[in-house]
């Protein structure tokens, strides 16, 4: 039986030696458009339907490495007033939102994220919330009353929903049902999962031609689970599973209210052995006959404990801490924000 207690890992190198950055790097451009499946997949009754759930999500999981998820328990409503809290947090003045700085993934950046796969600045900025890491990083009650408390509630609501999924894995992967929970503790100061507010620039008409512009260039997260929240017609997400990158070909994924978008990140594919495989994604830009305006989305990612090692039971990827494992891929993306 797998633990997370921490041992000592391997000594990894900083250079970004990491496999997962060398195919990312290979993925720009635009490629094709194809159509695939993205399975929507109910989740009520979880206790008692746990095992049909996991084989559902197992299922998509490994064959698409993306799918989606209803009747989750977090109210509609709890989600609508997230979008309206993102909405007022980036309509804040630029030297406000400049108070609070990326660092370690927590805080406000803009045009900070340049992808391996597009080396180019993706459009937008995002406000990161990693509980332990949040001093000095939070709007005041004058500036956005009620923001704070509002966000640590919907942010629980998401570890909630990100620990159910996770348990499915532990279970097909036969590891103890609360594996991940204990990996993913938020009550410790070593907790590391994120909940990341964005916001993509409305389309300039003067650089409407610029393809080497993404949103958000190709890539894999870096976590285990990311929970993905968007808004009604506000597209451009676009997925390919990792197993088929070679063709090029990328799928739309189309806003659904109240559904969330979950993808496989690369730690839960080492954790894995590479029986789940991560998934490439990315946000086009709209072309001229689609909506110009702002996107916004929500974004929760399960990135385990810093003390955790990370390897699975095949021993395929030689350990390393989940601390040190994020550190080498945020470095890679963002310069010098940890």
């Amino acid at each position: 039986m797998q633990t997370t207690n921490a041992t000592p890992a391997s000594k990894t190198p900083s250079t970004y030696a990491l496999g997962e950055l060398e195919k990312e790097s290979r993925m720009g451009g635009m490629g094709l458009e194809a159509p695939r499946e993205i399975r929507i997949i109910d989740i009520s009754d979880f206790d008692r339907r746990k095992a049909e759930i996991a084989d559902e999500i197992w299922q998509a999981a490994t064959e698409i490495g993306f799918f989606q998820v209803k009747n989750h328990g977090i109210p509609l409503s709890d989600i609508e007033a997230a979008f309206v809290r993102a909405e007022h947090f980036f309509a804040l003045p630029r030297e406000v939102k400049a108070q609070w700085p990326l660092s370690r993934n927590a805080g406000w950046e803009h045009k900070a994220q340049i992808r391996p796969s597009t080396q180019t600045p993706d459009q937008k900025e995002s406000y990161q919330v990693t509980r332990p890491r949040m001093d000095g990083l939070w709007p005041t009650e004058a500036e956005l009353p009620g923001f704070k408390e509002a966000t640590l509630r919907f942010e629980r609501q998401c570890w909630e929903v990100g620990m159910r999924l996770l348990s499915c894995f532990a279970l097909k992967l036969g590891f103890d049902p609360d594996f991940f929970t204990r990996a993913h503790d938020p009550s410790s100061p070593t907790y590391q999962s994120t909940l990341r507010m964005l916001h993509y620039f409305a389309v300039d008409p003067a650089l409407q031609s610029e393809l080497g512009l993404w949103r958000a260039g190709a890539h894999t997260d870096y976590d285990c689970l990311t929970l993905l929240f968007q808004r009604a017609g506000q597209g451009g997400l676009q997925v390919l599973p990792g197993k088929e990158m070679e063709s090029r070909a990328w799928t739309p994924v189309e806003p659904v209210e109240g559904v969330i978008t979950c993808n496989i990140g690369d730690m839960l594919t080492r954790w894995s052995d590479d029986l789940l495989p991560s998934n490439f994604h990315r946000v086009r830009n709209p072309r001229p006959d689609e909506y110009q305006g702002p996107r916004y989305s929500l974004a929760f990612f399960c990135q385990a404990n810093e003390e955790v090692v990370v390897q699975g039971p095949a021993g395929k990827y030689p350990p390393i801490t989940a601390a040190e494992y994020l550190k080498q891929r945020i470095s890679a993306n963002f310069s010098n924000r940890y």
